[in-house]
């Protein structure tokens, strides 16, 4: 992913108010390692029910930036594991919210949304790069192939959730 700024994240928010992006409390993006993400993605500190991800789309006439807003889902009373349906990992998944999101346009604006389980710490780029376990992968020279189908997925699946909460109609 390539590094984007405050302004970029601000001005890209597709299913919240201008009100809610300049409230937005972003992360420090100077500490951010860009060559290991696929999308951008973080709790607010000041409201933790609130969450964010931001994702670099290439459009074909070169590449946009795109701001979800994203709300925790009230946790259930007896914790259950979850598999993050991002990025699908089978290791990690006492770390899995389900997160709602507001839809874009009227739609959001008369309080239709929709749901996914997500890594609660956004973990989901480091989860599709990890080793594979012998169980995953028997020979561990296909490990880049490997890794190379799950960073894919990981794209292709984040983006489609994206596409649903842009859809308008």
């Amino acid at each position: 992913m390539r590094p984007v700024t405050e302004a970029e994240i601000r001005g890209s928010f597709v299913n919240a108010s201008k009100g809610d992006a300049k409230r937005a409390d972003l992360p420090d993006l100077s500490a951010v390692a860009w060559d290991n993400l696929d999308y951008l993605g973080w709790v607010d500190a000041k409201r933790e029910q609130l969450a964010y991800t931001t994702f670099v789309v290439d459009t074909g006439d070169g590449d946009e930036v795109r701001t979800m807003l994203l709300r925790r889902a009230p946790a259930p009373r007896e914790r259950r594991k979850l598999m993050c349906s991002w990025c699908q990992d089978i290791t990690a998944t006492d770390n899995v919210t389900l997160f709602v999101a507001p839809r874009a346009g009227a739609s959001g604006r008369m309080g239709n949304t929709v749901g996914t389980s997500i890594c609660t710490d956004f973990s989901c780029s480091k989860n599709s790069r990890r080793v594979p376990t012998s169980m995953e992968l028997q020979d561990q020279a296909d490990r880049a192939w490997w890794r190379q189908q799950r960073v894919d997925g990981l794209r292709e699946r984040s983006r489609k959730f994206l596409d649903v909460v842009m859809e308008t109609a």
